[in-house]
């Protein structure tokens, strides 16, 4: 302190000022670079400020991101004004900010291979506003996938006929259920359904019940960001088909008794005679759908594994041919076995009836109607033709 006192003394006048302006000086340069080195610091730490404010997944330079992936932006600090992910060819991301202005959430669908910019405004809770920018990349598959449907569009069909989907690839089982969720069942009228996957290809969908006659029906699949097995996603491409369900033809078929009722709506049209398959080649009981519909089919034992030169061996051409299973049976035209028609079952399987009976129950009919085979001894397969009548909707559905 005497230093200090005796130091100003031999200063003078003249010294105490220089002294004072060289302190005052310093001081003020210190200020400045404080300063300097405050505004220096903010801009290098622009990201972490950035983070601060919003969050963005995925986060800036993510690379292979899942074609599944939603984007999603967060306000940490304050409120999103909007916010915009394109990739780098003009595409937009659709998305949505929530009620509360903090959350921006995407609901488009990710394409693979591009880059995504992600750009947010924002407004900071002091009234600030606020930009950033980010980027991320999807992740290119080795593959992809498409569906199409059965019943096609523009179809009247019966109303046993379930909707056919079919993939271009097999779905692993653990994917199954995010490819039922892509596929979307619309119908005119309250109709309860399922899928169940009959393969690794294919899914179909039943009602609960028979579909209610003249039922419009609507089918989309949006596979776009669905994976479908390690590395192959479903196609950005949405499939649909929209198709209706026509009168209510259902025709039963009693075995034993040889004859066929066939209804339409609850009201009987006509009961035929017909012959069905002998012991040996007992036709299946079951509930049964039409496949296809041909006004003239090739019959040939070798299908049934019966060949040239051996006993039994045929074939020919029958007239007004619908099958209903995939071995070959189907309802046609018989005229050889009149005298056995409504009297014995003396085919190979199939239902046979007059040729003028066979022609009228043509036109009568359309693919996915039903027909319900009893009182045979022999039990129709699981997926021979169009079978999911047979399962309990219980187990269908589960």
């Amino acid at each position: 302190m005497n230093r200090s006192v005796n130091d100003s003394r031999r200063l003078g006048p003249l010294g105490l000022f220089l002294a004072a302006l060289i302190a005052g000086t310093t001081a003020l340069t210190g200020c400045q670079s404080g300063s300097s080195a405050s505004a220096g610091g903010s801009a290098k730490n622009a990201a972490p400020a950035a983070q601060a404010v919003v969050a963005v997944t995925p986060a800036d330079g993510a690379a292979k991101v899942g074609l599944g992936k939603v984007v999603t932006v967060q306000a940490k600090q304050g409120t999103l004004s909007t916010v915009s992910v394109t990739t780098s060819q003009g595409a937009v991301l659709k998305g949505s900010i929530s009620a509360d202005q903090r959350t921006w959430t995407s609901t488009g669908k990710l394409a693979p291979g591009r880059t995504y910019k992600v750009v947010v405004e924002a407004t900071r809770t002091g009234g600030k506003k606020f930009s950033s920018s980010s980027s991320f990349t999807t992740l290119m598959p080795k593959g992809s996938v498409t569906a199409s449907f059965l019943p096609s569009t523009g179809m009247t069909v019966g109303v046993g006929m379930p909707i056919v989907a079919t993939l271009s690839r097999s779905v692993s089982t653990k994917n199954r259920a995010a490819v039922e969720k892509a596929l979307t069942v619309t119908t005119s009228g309250n109709v309860e359904g399922a899928w169940h996957w009959m393969s690794s290809q294919q899914a179909q969908w039943r009602p609960k019940v028979y579909w209610p006659a003249n039922t419009k029906v609507s089918v989309s699949a949006d596979l776009a960001g669905v994976p479908i097995q390690p590395g192959v996603w479903g196609s950005q491409q949405k499939r649909s088909s929209n198709f209706s369900i026509g009168s209510a033809m259902v025709s039963t078929v009693d075995v034993k008794a040889h004859k066929m009722t066939v209804r339409r709506n609850g009201k009987v049209l006509r009961v035929i005679p017909v012959t069905t398959g002998k012991a040996s080649m007992a036709t299946r009981n079951g509930i049964k759908v039409i496949m296809s519909r041909e006004t003239s089919h090739e019959m040939n034992s070798t299908s049934i594994g019966i060949k040239k030169g051996d006993p039994g061996y045929y074939d020919l051409v029958v007239k007004y041919a619908m099958r209903l299973t995939n071995s070959g049976e189907f309802v046609h035209a018989a005229p050889w076995s009149t005298g056995a028609q409504g009297r014995a079952n003396v085919s190979h399987g199939c239902t046979g009836m007059t040729t003028a009976e066979a022609k009228w129950l043509f036109s009568q009919s359309k693919l996915g109607d039903v027909f319900i085979y009893k009182n045979s001894t022999r039990k129709l397969e699981w997926d021979n033709g169009y079978t999911a009548w047979n399962m309990p909707f219980s187990e269908w559905a589960s």
